[in-house]
């Protein structure tokens, strides 16, 4: 007779791996209704599902997991048979092994057999998270397909495609009675992403509805840890300093690379952490209408810490507390959230408050002017604007910030965008306009000042960086 575990025991030896390796010899026989699904961090993270047939484990791996609905299928590669003691392994299979990486049960039970064929499986499973009727059915060789027949859970919701981030407005802090009905988070100084996770797989967007899955490999780690649970994340990406604090300037190199390579290699020189602050959807259920204290409760309760990524603690009340500890930690400021506010998509509303530290100010490009001695092969200072009513209005110039870095990438920048008139209504003073190169206004920038004055114009700017996640049409005074 024919051993259907020849092909397992060929890829393992039971002296290097805990995994179960029976010696051959009649496989032991059962009733032909027991399954069990693992989580397998190997690789790439996978479900495996086995079901147990004529005394073995009939075996799929599924990259995503289960389908939850009908209208989506999930791959299931079909693998070798398994041993019917390997229905109750967990454990760390050592790296270089078969499979190496750590495996645990995501569930087990009965199920009841509808068809089994050579290429169309159709089972019932009786489990305590997977329930249901599914059909696997092959496609090419050992690729198969996973599809759920019965309708989704009740009130399940697919993963959104896209759900813009809510926006805070700049306005004094609350006091008195007020500060208790607020809950305050540190201002971090980085890029907003929102990242939604499915499947163990990540995907990240920027407030430009832009993907950057690929700009911030480290990431996807956040899949890994979710493992099968649904998400869908609000927070900052950060860098950091040689003084290990939040870095927006450190952050700069890494805000431009669409390259997964390039990225791949920043990432070992720049590693960049995600601060998680909201939560907007879990496992098939929109949390948009939540208060804010549910969604961060709920938040929470994933106990999301790692090396990349983490989720800081919030502060009801006490928002003088709040603001000297940014300060203390040379943050940008503070946000106060309304406990009881709802998240609202693409908003900027007055439930969320920004409180600076210092003040900072997002610019659009309008034109530069030529540098000299040291900085001759660059330019000298930027023409900076904020978009209204009639155009971009002209808001001054900066001149200083730059890093030779930062020169020579905004210099060739801006060569692409050169344009004969200037983009600035009303025009800039004389002084300011003579020599200037003119460009089109499509980069966005953020600089820090000392004050506005009296007729609009930015006091000591000094540059802090592009701003790739903005367009010009973010941009407003604050």
């Amino acid at each position: 007779m024919n051993d259907p575990l020849t092909s397992y025991r060929a890829k393992r030896d039971r002296r290097r791996t805990p995994e179960p390796v029976p010696p051959p010899g009649p496989v032991p026989r059962g009733n032909n209704d027991t399954f069990v699904i693992q989580e397998h961090h190997a690789t790439s993270l996978h479900w495996d599902l086995r079901l147990e047939r004529d005394g073995v484990l009939v075996s799929w791996a599924i990259p995503r997991g289960l389908p939850p609905d009908p209208k989506r299928n999930s791959l299931a590669v079909h693998t070798e048979d398994h041993p019917l003691e390997y229905a109750t392994f967990s454990g760390e299979i050592p790296a270089g092994e078969y499979g190496g990486g750590s495996m645990t049960i995501w569930d087990r039970g009965h199920y009841d057999q509808e068809r089994w064929r050579d290429d169309e499986v159709i089972v019932v499973l009786h489990g305590e998270r997977a329930r249901g009727r599914y059909a696997l059915f092959r496609t090419d060789g050992k690729n198969w397909m996973i599809h759920r027949m019965d309708p989704p859970e009740p009130g399940w919701q697919p993963l959104p495609e896209l759900i813009r981030p809510m926006l805070a407005t700049l306005r004094p802090r609350p006091t008195g009675a007020e500060d208790d009905h607020y809950g305050y988070e540190m201002k971090w100084d980085g890029v907003r992403v929102v990242l939604y996770v499915s499947g163990g797989r990540v995907r990240a967007m920027s407030r430009r509805d832009t993907e950057i899955t690929a700009t911030y490999p480290e990431l996807r780690e956040v899949g890994e840890a979710l493992g099968s649970v649904q998400a869908v994340l609000d927070g900052e990406v950060v860098a950091f300093g040689p003084d290990r604090r939040v870095s927006f300037g450190a952050l700069q190199p890494r805000m431009h690379v669409t390259d997964s390579a390039a990225a791949r290699r920043l990432a070992r020189q720049i590693p960049v952490s995600y601060f998680i602050f909201d939560l907007l959807h879990l496992d098939g259920h929109s949390t948009l209408d939540l208060p804010y204290t549910e969604r961060r409760r709920l938040l929470e309760s994933l106990e999301l810490r790692g090396q990349h990524w983490q989720t800081p603690p919030y502060f009801t009340g006490g928002g003088d507390a709040a603001i000297a500890t940014s300060k203390a930690q040379g943050l940008e400021g503070v946000v106060a959230k309304r406990l009881e506010s709802r998240y609202l998509p693409g908003k900027r509303s007055p439930d969320w408050i920004k409180i600076k530290n210092i003040d900072t100010q997002e610019v659009v490009i309008g034109g530069w002017k030529p540098g000299t001695g040291r900085r001759s092969a660059y330019f000298g200072s930027l023409l900076v604007g904020i978009p209204g009513e009639q155009g971009l209005t002209y808001v001054g110039h900066v001149g200083t910030g730059f890093s030779e870095e930062v020169l020579a990438d905004l210099t060739a920048r801006l060569k692409k965008l050169e344009r004969r008139t200037s983009p600035f209504n009303p025009p800039p003073p004389r002084e300011h306009a003579k020599d200037a190169h003119w460009v089109a206004p499509k980069l966005v920038g953020e600089v820090a000042f000392g004050e506005w004055t009296s007729d609009g114009i930015l006091r000591h700017p000094r540059w802090r960086g592009l701003r790739p996640d903005k367009t010009p049409a973010d941009v407003h005074r604050e």
